[in-house]
């Protein structure tokens, strides 16, 4: 069985989609080649990073990317991780299945905090409710099928 490519995409590329891009490198590099993108570029958040440096995976070299500069690609699958992404993803071209798994946006939780412990709560939820999605993959998403 050769290996599916994957997409996770997010509205700014700069946490969610980091997490999972990294999480499903980290876990399941075997079945899956996977990336990240978003719709716009926001850049890489750095307590994103830190989350995932807990779990001994690093994401820091990765880099915040729009959709288009990814158009060199094809994908098997593409898992839209907020709701902004889901709304606007484009169209794609081929056999490629699209998948909605909204996860809650840590920022956004993490808005009226006080400090950086208070944040890392929000992300560290949000981060290990991603690590057991990845972790059903590829079987939750059928793709062995295809």
């Amino acid at each position: 069985m050769s290996k599916k490519t994957l997409l996770f995409l997010c509205t700014g590329n700069a946490c969610r989609s980091q997490m999972a891009e990294g999480l499903c490198r980290h876990y399941r590099s075997e079945d899956i080649e996977c990336f990240s993108a978003g719709i716009e570029c926001h850049g890489l958040n750095p307590l994103a990073v830190e989350a995932m440096a807990e779990l001994g995976i690093d994401i820091s070299q990765h880099c915040s990317e729009r959709l288009d500069e990814l158009s060199q690609h094809s994908f098997d699958i593409v898992v839209t991780v907020c709701g902004h992404a889901d709304e606007h993803c484009p169209v794609f071209t081929g056999d490629t299945e699209r998948v909605h798994r909204s996860f809650d946006d840590p920022p956004a939780l993490a808005a009226d905090t006080v400090n950086t412990e208070q944040a890392m709560v929000h992300y560290r939820r949000v981060r290990d409710e991603i690590k057991d999605y990845i972790l059903t993959l590829p079987q939750s998403l059928n793709l062995s099928q295809r």
